[in-house]
């Protein structure tokens, strides 16, 4: 009987790092599944967001052409030169606007990875006293 009382008695402690183990084993897995899934949604999200980006680019590229050279037609005979002064003028606005607007959005601080340091918050609350 000393045997089977000193062998349970030496898995008791032995299975208390076992299972703590085993815990943050299946909480790290759980963290790295997220953080896997959450990595693919934002690449799916970048690769749909640079395809329209580029594809809006060209098509509003074309219809800024089209439409310059249908003002400066229209102006050609008595306002040639104020005519092409105002579209020098707005092309510079709007690339100032468009060059604030992607300056705001690249230093803009949000997390892509939200659900993921979410849980690790959650985790480490529950984890501490």
């Amino acid at each position: 009987m000393a045997i089977g009382e000193s062998g349970s008695s030496a898995t008791g402690p032995s299975s208390s790092p076992r299972r703590l183990g085993a815990a943050f084993l299946g909480l790290l897995h759980s963290h790295v599944e997220l953080f896997g899934i959450e990595l693919q949604e934002q690449k799916a999200r970048t690769v749909s967001l640079l395809l329209f980006a580029g594809l809006a680019l060209v098509f509003a590229l074309l219809l800024l052409v089209g439409l310059s050279t249908l003002v400066l037609i229209l102006f050609w005979d008595t306002y040639r030169l104020p005519a092409i002064i105002g579209l020098c003028v707005f092309y510079t606005l709007a690339a100032i606007f468009c060059g604030m607007r992607l300056r705001a959005a690249i230093f803009d601080e949000s997390s892509p990875f939200h659900g993921t340091l979410e849980e690790l918050a959650n985790d480490r609350e529950r984890l501490l006293p």
